[in-house]
């Protein structure tokens, strides 16, 4: 039988749904170019009125059996619409049940997704109170005391509100007595749910109650964000000085202490510049900025590759010098290329030990590696899934063309991230054989060179160690997870 529904056809229907997806996008705080998205209370109280237009719409279909073909019509059109690739991931569950609750769905976005800040949170509670106060026009004073005294309670138990009660009656009541008198196509807020106020009399929607509900999750989230922060924090600082180092560094002094050799004492040197090494690569994996970035780069390349890429082609040119974009771009890229592997690779640095190998050593081994994969590209590229094979292809022409940025990203990140048989990898060993020969170079990382040292305490040094230690000594960071994952 299709759609029947007597007022609105399923076309016209599918173009409000996606006028509503739109909303939803702003509604988690920024605009398609990136910008931020502000509301206000008057655009709050229509974003939610948009929400129980289609819960009132839905509402219709679901209460006859007249309607189970149009639902079934309405599911199949939405199942359309979200397989293409250029809907929005983040609402490909949209669906008629979603829909049926689309108040809440625009409230859950405005406080869920969108970034908090003291305004936009007094501005969701007002527009979510003057909504309440909206179907409470035409009741008795008694039920709009009523529910300013069960609002004002709710809010004290949880600690969301501090000013004077008599301050929050008054402002209540001169919102209730302003002209609220709108036509019943707009200010209509639909039947109303349950309250949270048991009074048979003081029936009417609770936006204000679910906002409320909503914001307590919010703080338990961000609670529960900062316990693990800490927890980071922590882990760093014993990971930092674990007794694996202590016990090298102590083994170390103990030789020292019999054989004072200026050989003993250039190892302790060394192990002195390995352990500082160590522990800022491990700085790097464990700050809340990487973690941050890192769960960021997972839901951007949880998108469709057309998706992500619409994402970052607008940031790559940037009017702000203060800030590179594009490096940004690379490192959420390189992120989101190896979070698969984040763990591993903090394992790895973790249990790491002293390595008595002298740079120029490790260096030779990482070209004779380069030298090796040349033979085993192709295989070695099939071995990746889908996603890192995008993200390979599109961070490659952009630090091809810019390979002095390469410099700026954090060492250890440029190495776990960059795969030894790809064009990148011997971009990247070329660059730093500028600087460990000396050789011609715009930018000069290193003086080692011109001082005519050794690099030790370099950045060429640091760009070297972890490179061997993530492609020769722990080389099945790259090579098995592919495997596994092929």
């Amino acid at each position: 039988m299709g759609w029947s529904h007597p007022d609105i056809s399923l076309d016209d229907l599918l173009v409000l749904i996606k006028g509503f997806v739109d909303i939803l996008i702003l509604a988690s705080g920024y605009q398609s170019s990136g910008l931020p998205a502000s509301w206000d209370v008057e655009n709050i109280k229509k974003a939610v009125r948009w929400g129980i237009f289609f819960e009132d719409v839905l509402r219709r279909l679901q209460d006859s059996v007249d309607y189970e073909d149009s639902m079934k019509e309405l599911d199949a059109a939405l199942l359309h619409l979200t397989s293409s690739p250029n809907f929005p991931q983040g609402l490909v569950h949209i669906s008629s049940a979603t829909l049926s609750k689309g108040r809440d769905l625009i409230l859950e976005h405005l406080l869920q997704t969108h970034p908090l800040e003291a305004a936009h949170i007094t501005s969701l509670l007002t527009a979510t109170v003057e909504l309440d106060i909206d179907n409470l026009t035409n009741t008795d004073n008694d039920g709009l005391n009523m529910y300013m005294d069960r609002l004002m309670l709710h809010l004290e138990s949880h600690n969301l509100i501090s000013i004077p009660k008599d301050m929050f009656k008054k402002s209540l009541a001169s919102s209730a007595t302003a002209d609220l008198k709108i036509s019943d196509s707009v200010c209509n807020t639909g039947s109303p749910r349950k309250s949270y106020i048991g009074s048979e009399e003081c029936n009417f929607t609770d936006h204000s109650y679910f906002l409320i509900e909503e914001l307590l999750k919010r703080q338990a989230l961000i609670s529960r964000v900062s316990s693990a922060e800490r927890g980071l924090d922590t882990l760093l600082k014993i990971v930092a000085r674990d007794n694996i180092v202590r016990s090298q560094k102590n083994a170390l002094e103990e030789t020292l202490s019999v054989d004072m050799s200026l050989k003993s004492t250039e190892m302790l040197s060394e192990f002195s510049l390995w352990d500082q090494w160590r522990s800022r690569c491990l700085s790097y994996l464990l700050d809340k900025r990487t973690i941050r970035m890192l769960s960021g780069a997972n839901l951007i390349f949880s998108a469709s590759k057309v998706q992500w890429i619409r994402v970052f082609e607008p940031l790559k040119v940037s009017l702000d010098v203060k800030n590179d974009n594009l490096l940004e771009i690379m490192e959420i890229s390189l992120l989101g290329f190896i979070s698969s592997r984040w763990n591993s690779l903090i394992e790895c640095f973790i249990s790491q030990t002293y390595n008595f190998l002298p740079i120029s050593k490790q260096y030779s081994d990482l070209q004779y590696l380069l030298q090796g994969n040349s033979l085993c590209v192709h295989s070695k590229k099939e071995a990746m899934n889908s996603k890192e094979r995008d993200i390979l292809e599109y961070v490659t022409p952009l630090l091809s063309s810019q390979p002095h940025k390469l410099w700026l990203l954090p060492p250890v990140l440029a190495a776990a991230a960059i795969p030894s048989w790809s064009i990148l990898f011997r971009i990247y060993l070329n660059e730093i054989e500028k600087q460990f020969s000396g050789a011609c170079s715009q930018i000069r990382y290193c003086g080692c060179n011109q001082d005519g040292k050794e690099h030790r305490a370099c950045e060429v040094a640091e760009r070297i160690r972890c490179l061997y230690v993530v492609h020769i000594q722990n080389s099945h960071l790259m090579s098995d997870d592919f495997n596994a994952r092929s």
